[in-house]
């Protein structure tokens, strides 16, 4: 297993601001991201990656989004089991200074 990646949310939101494109999966509750998201983010919740698997790409990278990056990182850890690519946001949406939408419907 290799060790997960990481990134700060500083260096996210300057990522979006210079227009690079991720792929965001917040993992929070639906009551968390109700409160807003990353704009672009996907929301999977933690308990439901298992079974939307195949949104995953293995050649594509994924960012993974919780409220302190707890849950993210144990996402991250299973994801990398499997063979994903996959980077864990540090601090997560409690270090998040950038804007946020609604969650899409």
């Amino acid at each position: 297993m290799s060790e997960i990646k990481t990134i700060t949310p500083e260096e996210l939101q300057q990522g979006l601001e210079a227009g690079e494109k991720y792929n965001l999966v917040d993992v929070r509750e639906d009551e968390e991201v109700a409160e807003g998201m990353i704009s672009g983010a996907v929301h999977i919740p933690m308990g439901q990656i298992p079974e939307h698997l195949d949104h995953f790409d293995p050649d594509q990278e994924y960012i993974l989004i919780c409220r302190s990056s707890g849950r993210s990182g144990r996402t991250c850890e299973y994801l990398n089991e499997l063979g994903y690519k996959v980077t864990n946001m540090v601090g997560g949406m409690l270090k998040w200074q950038g804007e946020t939408t609604p969650k899409e419907k």
